[in-house]
This record gives structure tokens, sequence and C-alpha cells, in this order.
């Protein structure tokens, strides 16, 4: 590993320890010519995931369109962004589980919605309301009569 400071390549592991569920490496690092320290990640490289969209196209599965969508749904919301970040990992992880590579956007929807739900109703009404394409007050209506 590269040392990000001085750019030599005689960097030593100092500690190593699981994050994320156990799903990727947090090592400390120290570069012997510099003498800086410096942390990297190591995470499990999946088989790239296919989204089908509503209109039949296909993209590549794209994490941070996903990130942004809640940012979005959640903004003045007193919800932590560790909070999120279990969301997403558990979205990302049931999807993985669930799918060969490609995944209906809708099923993506859902999965978020769900959790969403349990998590703050307001982020929920308001993902919903994108997610669902609410026309009018009725269907807006409709999904809060749900809730309650």
């Amino acid at each position: 590993m590269k040392c990000p400071y001085c750019s030599q390549d005689n960097t030593r592991v100092l500690d190593s320890r699981p994050v994320d569920e156990n799903t990727a490496i947090r090592r400390r690092r120290h570069c012997d010519s510099c003498g800086k320290r410096f942390t990297t990640y190591e995470k499990v490289e999946t088989m790239p995931l296919i989204v089908i969209k509503k209109d039949q196209t296909r993209q590549q599965y794209d994490r941070s369109k996903l990130e942004a969508g809640l940012m979005r749904a959640c903004y003045k919301r007193a919800i932590p962004v560790e909070k999120l970040n279990q969301l997403l990992d558990s979205v990302e992880g049931e999807i993985y589980r669930k799918s060969d590579r490609e995944v209906h956007s809708t099923q993506i929807g859902e999965l978020v919605l769900k959790r969403l739900k349990d998590l703050d109703a307001v982020a929920y009404v308001r993902f919903a309301s994108v997610y669902r394409e609410f026309r009018d007050v009725d269907a807006f209506t409709a999904e809060l009569q749900s809730l309650m």
C-alpha cells in the first residue's frame, strides 16, 4: 500500500478491526519513510448489480444515488447519518442475498420504504412521494392514512 503523503510503498499495518457488521476491515497504517499514519478500508468486491428501471432500461447499481434520495427524504430530520448508513447496508445486503445479477428498482424502493417506515414517518412519506410518484393530494392522503 502506498503512503498518501510521500507515495512510498513501505507501509505497515498497525491495527486491523472489522467494521460495518463485519463486511469491511479498517486498517491503521504507518509509513516507514515519512512516519505519518493513515487509515485504509478493505471491502469485499461483489459482482456488479444491474438495476432494471421502471422504463425497463438497465444501469449499474450506484449506492450514491440511493444515498442521495435518502438524504433528501431525511433533510432537516433528526436522523443520524450512522442510522442511514445502517439502513443502506441492510438494503444492500438483502438485495445481494436475493438477486442473481439484476434487480428491479421497485424492489429496492420497497425495501427502503419498509425500513424508513420504522425509522421516521416524515422521511417515509417524503421518500414515498417521489418513489410512488404521487400525482395529487388524494394519493398523498391515502399514503398518510395507511401510516395511521
